[in-house]
């Protein structure tokens, strides 16, 4: 367990009341989540970052609370809860462990609502009930060859009587050493192009081999690997969405990945407030020169430039999952400005955090390098900085030149 630096907790509130009002439920939601990312997380957070691993128990804790089906309908095993409940969810765990945000982060927003939106009858009553309940799932889509451009995988399906065979590998999945569902995106016909790819349900047990477990600056216990798919055969049932569905891969995708976008958003912006909680009260109980650090103007006008971003990139990212996103209208632009601005936000303040508690901050003892280490990979998963900053720049270009 991390060593604590502060007998004072803050506990900052998002308060979104310019911008909506959180139900009773995501209230509740919000204080369950603190709960136990506090009572169960908390004590694992090191250990399993420097093992490189998650805890099997934190994995149960997350399917006990009903955070591995939070949009899922109860008849299917799930909360039946909105799209800002799991960004809620998200954004508790990442205070607490960026690591086991992002596991709930992907299973929730790229394979459930994957299934939700895009599964057969038959697939969502045979998954989903698996995917609340004790099953982890995973997305996969980047090769090595093919991240930014991610239409450039080479992953190929090749049907063979009533199955599909697929070969090839996939790189950066994550969630995948754990996982026993797998999204996996294939081209069933190179002629088509970007048209040829198809999404296919994937069991670890027909044959998916874990080729590699990356070792990362940040994220740690967050399973990153190589996958290999030798001659995987897949039943024909197992095209998401049936067989009309065959070349639309590239839809669910791009649509997915917009939506995701938002769920990073959550978690930087999480991640973000873990520094600043962990960084501040100690700031309160250093004294230099007299008195407390936190008390000299520099210090004070630091802290307090960095909550502002916080609750701005907080105030995008509730604005594209509760204004754009749940009510239906159109949220591309809005989910890359949140995903960019709150990348950038938890990199400078768990930078910040650091350097306020200056030699304390800077040792692995305290927890809070891991928040820096961590803030790195929200401007590269999931589209990259330079890739939010182009669609942002393409739709500003597309509203006015009309």
């Amino acid at each position: 367990m991390y060593r604590t630096i502060s007998t004072t907790a803050v506990r900052r509130e998002p308060t979104l009341n310019s911008l909506s009002t959180f139900t009773d439920e995501e209230e509740m939601l919000r204080e369950s989540v603190r709960r136990f990312a506090h009572d169960v997380v908390g004590p694992k957070v090191r250990e399993m970052d420097e093992n490189e691993s998650m805890d099997p128990a934190v994995i149960k804790g997350l399917f006990e609370q009903g955070l591995m089906g939070i949009e899922t309908s109860p008849e299917l095993g799930g909360s039946g809860s909105s799209f800002t409940s799991a960004i809620i969810a998200i954004e508790e765990l990442a205070k607490v462990d960026p690591s086991v945000s992002v596991m709930c982060d992907v299973h929730n927003t790229l394979v459930n609502t994957i299934f939700r939106t895009r599964g057969t009858k038959e697939q969502q009553e045979k998954y989903l009930p698996r995917l609340s309940e004790g099953t982890l799932g995973c997305f996969c889509l980047s090769e090595p060859v093919s991240g930014s451009d991610a239409f450039a995988l080479q992953t190929r399906a090749v049907k063979q009587g009533n199955k599909w065979v697929i070969s090839g590998s996939k790189m950066w999945i994550t969630n995948s050493y754990e996982a026993d569902i797998f999204l996996v995106f294939a081209n069933v016909d190179f002629s088509k192009g970007y048209k040829g790819i198809t999404c296919f349900i994937v069991e670890k047990d027909m044959g998916i081999k874990i080729a590699k477990k990356e070792q990362k600056l940040g994220i740690r216990a967050s399973s990153t690997c190589t996958i290999a798919f030798d001659e995987v055969e897949v039943p024909e049932e197992n095209i998401m969405g049936g067989e009309a569905a065959i070349g639309q891969g590239y839809k669910i995708a791009i649509e997915i990945l917009n939506e995701g976008r938002i769920g990073i958003a959550g978690q930087m912006v999480g991640l973000a407030q873990g520094a600043f909680d962990k960084a501040v009260p100690y700031t309160y109980e250093r004294k230099q020169f007299g008195k407390a650090i936190g008390e000299f103007q520099g210090m004070q006008f630091q802290m307090a430039e960095v909550a502002t971003e916080i609750e701005a990139a907080r105030l995008l990212t509730y604005n594209a999952a509760r204004r754009r996103k749940e009510e239906g209208r159109e949220f591309l632009k809005e989910a890359a400005m949140a995903k960019y601005y709150a990348s950038q936000v938890a990199q400078k303040a768990a930078g910040a955090a650091i350097e306020w508690c200056g030699g304390v901050g800077f040792t692995r003892e305290t927890g809070i390098e891991k928040f820096w280490r961590d803030s790195k990979i929200g401007a590269i998963y999931e589209g990259t900085s330079n890739i939010q900053l182009q669609t942002i720049a393409k739709l500003l270009q597309k509203e006015y030149k009309q």
